[in-house]
């Protein structure tokens, strides 16, 4: 077997759903409340900003009480202690990964705690409200912060690196993904085309899993530390 020195790990709601973050499919949850047209497009924004913002906001101040698990804390490790290549590609726009330490990271969905000024472009640290209209502190335009969060028909960021990473990597991991959203859904078959091998850490197999050459079912929070111990010897 090819020794496994770049790794390229995909990481999707599953990973922090034990910290207490809703899914898009929780029962209950703030995503129950609202369509995904109503509250996660452009069209959205444009037509009710009020409620896309008092939204983002709630989630953004519920994300603030929240804690990173274990598997969090796993995947920190792995990328403090792996002596080859590591990228961690997140699907969240939580802080959790983080706030466990980990530091080769990207956020192709954008982040809940950033926010974006569309007068000027800059993106900031935002931890606060912006339904109250704040200025950007970049260009100090009125109105024109929203939040940092690739909405369904925006392009994720840095996909550039991504493909970069995913044609370099000996071994590709998806964590606590659907399958179901693209671009990410398709990163298996591109690491795939590359020789990569691929693992797939799942509380249920995902719509993609045929094209893993293993899948492991269980909780997010028991699978990777045990992964992550296998994968640095003990």
């Amino acid at each position: 077997m090819k020794t496994i020195q770049n790794i390229v790990i995909l990481t999707g709601a599953g990973v922090s759903a034990e910290s207490g973050i809703d899914t898009f499919r929780d029962a209950g949850g703030l995503w129950e409340q609202h369509r995904v047209e109503d509250v996660a497009t452009p069209e959205a924004f444009a037509r009710d900003p009020d409620l896309v913002l008092r939204f983002y906001d709630e989630r953004r101040a519920a994300i603030q009480t929240r804690e990173p698990n274990a598997a969090h804390r796993a995947l920190a490790r792995l990328d403090a202690e792996w002596p080859g290549e590591l990228l961690i590609v997140t699907q969240n726009v939580d802080d959790l990964h983080e706030r466990a330490g980990a530091k080769r990271l990207i956020h192709m969905h954008g982040e809940h705690l950033n926010a974006w000024c569309t007068i000027c472009d800059a993106r900031m640290p935002w931890a606060g409200a912006l339904l109250d209209r704040p200025a950007c502190p970049a260009c100090q335009a009125a109105g024109s912060l929203r939040p940092d969060i690739v909405w369904f028909g925006e392009m994720p960021y840095r996909m550039d690196e991504i493909y970069h990473a995913l044609n370099r990597a000996d071994l590709f991991v998806s964590i606590g993904t659907s399958g179901a959203v693209y671009p990410a859904a398709g990163f298996v078959r591109e690491a795939r085309a590359s020789g990569a091998r691929t693992l797939e850490l799942n509380m249920e197999p995902s719509e993609g899993s045929h094209w893993f050459d293993e899948a492991r079912q269980g909780p997010a929070t028991v699978l990777v530390p045990a992964w992550v111990v296998a994968m640095l010897g003990g």
